[in-house]
């Protein structure tokens, strides 16, 4: 047993030789192998990095497309579009841009309308009433003066008289003076009441005249038209959405659409947290439009949210951030 192991000896003790040999003849080829694949040639530039996010492209200034501002004075608060042109078409001033639907406020020219008919007609029952009250004064009047004259005659055909008579017809003569004062004073009296009714029912029929003529002027700008020439671009509601046929109107929020000064134009986006730190002021920026890819618009970085907020649809907070860029042709959706 012994001189077996002392055979086996020398031929294991050559295999490991052997195997050695082997692999430090393959191992450096493997280790130059992966220096090969791991080196690259040295460049100087730039290191970017890059953020991409979506946004909307905005006009910076605009003139707003309001319906009447007169609505709320004649208790019209609110009401649907019922027609606008299409949004990005582009329109001359004084153009038609929306109608608002005319259904409130034709109820309230209705209504309007039959109170100024009665005004109407309690106007002219006053003026009928009045005139007959005064003329029956003046009447009284004449009267008083005829009852007057005559006592001044029996007075004086008295002075021949007995004293009692002469007495009696003095009287009389006084009694038909103040008869007179009184039909006097009375003519004055109806005529100042005959003035207030009629200024309280005139002052009526003015302000029902005054209103119909007000809501028949807000009637007519419930035809929206262009203050100025320019793109028509819808204006959104509180949720987002862009108000369109059969979104709601009211007096608070009387804007309709926007016609932008694209002349100075700003990209407005939302970065997440962890991308807004790779961001600073006066970065460059590059835009592309969703309308035209292959238009490229160049800006730079003027605003960057300091406070993040939770968006719709966003996993994480976002931060607002907004760049200037020149003018687009048309309307984008993506910054």
């Amino acid at each position: 047993m012994e001189k077996l192991r002392k055979h086996w000896l020398p031929i294991v003790a050559g295999v490991l030789v052997l195997v050695a040999s082997v692999a430090w003849m393959k191992w450096p080829n493997a280790a130059s192998a992966a220096e090969a694949s791991l080196s690259a040639p040295v460049k100087l530039g730039d290191f970017r990095v890059v953020v991409t996010t979506t946004g909307e492209l905005r006009a910076r200034k605009f003139v707003q497309v309001s319906g009447p501002a007169t609505a709320q004075s004649v208790q019209v608060y609110q009401t649907k579009i019922a027609s606008i042109v299409p949004e990005g078409s582009l329109v001359k001033e004084g153009d038609v841009i929306a109608e608002l639907d005319k259904q409130p406020v034709a109820a309230k020219i209705a209504d309007i309308t039959l109170s100024l008919q009665k005004a109407q007609a309690d106007f002219t029952t006053a003026q009928l009433d009045s005139a007959l009250n005064l003329a029956q004064s003046r009447e009284d009047v004449r009267n008083a003066e005829f009852a007057l004259e005559e006592k001044k005659l029996a007075r004086e055909q008295a002075k021949y008289e007995a004293p009692t008579i002469k007495r009696q017809a003095e009287i009389d003569y006084e009694k038909a003076q103040r008869a007179l004062e009184q039909s006097k004073r009375n003519l004055l009296t109806k005529t100042k009441q005959a003035m207030a009714k009629m200024s309280s029912v005139g002052a009526d029929l003015g302000r029902q005249e005054n209103n119909l003529k007000n809501l028949q002027l807000v009637r007519d700008n419930f035809s929206v038209r262009a203050p100025a020439a320019g793109m028509v671009i819808y204006v959104r509601e509180w949720n987002g959405k862009k108000k369109g046929v059969g979104s709601q109107w009211n007096a608070w929020e009387s804007t309709v659409a926007t016609l932008p000064d694209l002349t100075q134009m700003e990209s407005d986006t939302y970065v997440n947290e962890v991308d807004v730190r790779k961001l600073a002021l006066g970065q460059k920026v590059e835009i592309s439009l969703d309308a035209d890819p292959t238009k490229r618009l160049s800006g730079t970085v003027t605003h960057i949210a300091n406070v993040g907020e939770q968006r719709p649809n966003q996993d994480s907070k976002v931060f607002e951030t907004r760049s200037r860029s020149p003018p687009p042709t048309r309307r984008c959706g993506r910054a």
